[in-house]
């Protein structure tokens, strides 16, 4: 069974700057802001949704294909993919472009700068959903460019597949009209609550207006876990212990990769969720977004202490 994501794929470069950002910024000097942070530290990670996605589906034994186009540094990714036994062979690598990479800057206060370069991620709009010759159980459409996501959801529409629409970040780029028009197509709607409030107040439609036309809406909520919202019912379930919160990025797309491997599995949507959860504590405890490691005997184990009942994987 295999999931094809359609999403960024990003090389972060985190930086730490071991002062406030306050200290260095003039509110009444603004208009003429020039600053220079100096940074003690700083780490290239493997990042973008749909790599962040692919990742933990592989761990958990699935077969992940990832639509997406790669810069001309895509060395570095393509060898991770690789080693991972990762499917690489829907990412063109362009030609006059860099791949995509966000640079993120963190104070001692928590508070980021980021600055984002689209570059060769923005030609996955030439990249088409027909052109994958695997059988596909589910399409993930994670954010990346609107327009490769508003594309391939219309693929899959047309298709027949079933998709998930993930908006996340990129959910401010949507018209109301263009966030309608994806979700009556999509099966699925997944977002966190603020999200999911955003996306209320876009389109005027609750999660009821939704169920319309989707399976389920999914909302994520933190350290509250999250919940599955069908026509029948609101499924809620909590977060698995981590054994320590080194680092909640990523979290997010974990927690998706859990889900849908175990809902292709034809696991009932409660327990996709809670596979979620479980997939989303790896993430936190590691440094990095596809830096974490498990087994699926290690991961059912860890899923009956959380849950208290067995995995039927």
């Amino acid at each position: 069974m295999s999931i094809l994501i359609s999403g960024s794929l990003a090389y972060d470069y985190i930086m730490d700057f071991p002062d406030s950002f306050k200290n260095h910024i003039l509110p009444d000097q603004i208009h003429i802001l020039n600053v220079c942070f100096v940074v003690d530290e700083l780490r290239k990670n493997f990042g973008g949704c749909a790599g962040n996605i692919a990742y933990t589906v592989k761990l958990l034994g699935g077969d992940p294909i990832i639509l997406a186009a790669l810069g001309m540094d895509a060395i570095d990714y393509l060898e991770h993919f690789k080693k991972n036994h990762i499917n690489i062979s829907y990412m063109p690598v362009s030609k006059n472009k860099m791949t995509s990479s966000a640079h993120i800057t963190t104070d001692r206060d928590d508070n980021q700068i980021v600055a984002y370069y689209g570059g060769a991620g923005d030609e996955s709009i030439n990249l088409d959903i027909s052109e994958v010759k695997e059988k596909i159980d589910l399409v993930i459409i994670a954010p990346t460019k609107k327009e490769v996501m508003i594309k391939h959801a219309k693929e899959c529409y047309d298709k027949k597949i079933p998709f998930v629409f993930d908006p996340s970040h990129q959910l401010t780029a949507f018209t109301p009209q263009e966030l309608m028009m994806v979700i009556g197509q999509a099966k699925f709607y997944i977002a966190n609550d603020y999200e999911m409030k955003l996306t209320e107040e876009k389109t005027g439609m609750t999660a009821k207006d939704m169920l319309d036309h989707l399976e389920a809406v999914i909302v994520t909520l933190g350290d509250h876990g999250s919940k599955v919202i069908t026509k029948n019912k609101v499924i809620e379930v909590g977060t698995c212990p981590a054994q320590s919160v080194d680092d909640p990025t990523g979290a997010g797309d974990a927690y998706r990769a859990g889900f849908f491997s175990a809902y292709i599995k034809g696991l009932d949507l409660k327990t996709c969720a809670e596979v979620g959860a479980v997939a989303a504590t790896y993430t936190v405890e590691k440094y990095g977004t596809q830096t974490h490691e498990f087994t699926v005997p290690e991961f059912k184990i860890k899923f009956e202490k959380a849950f208290g009942s067995e995995l039927k994987w």
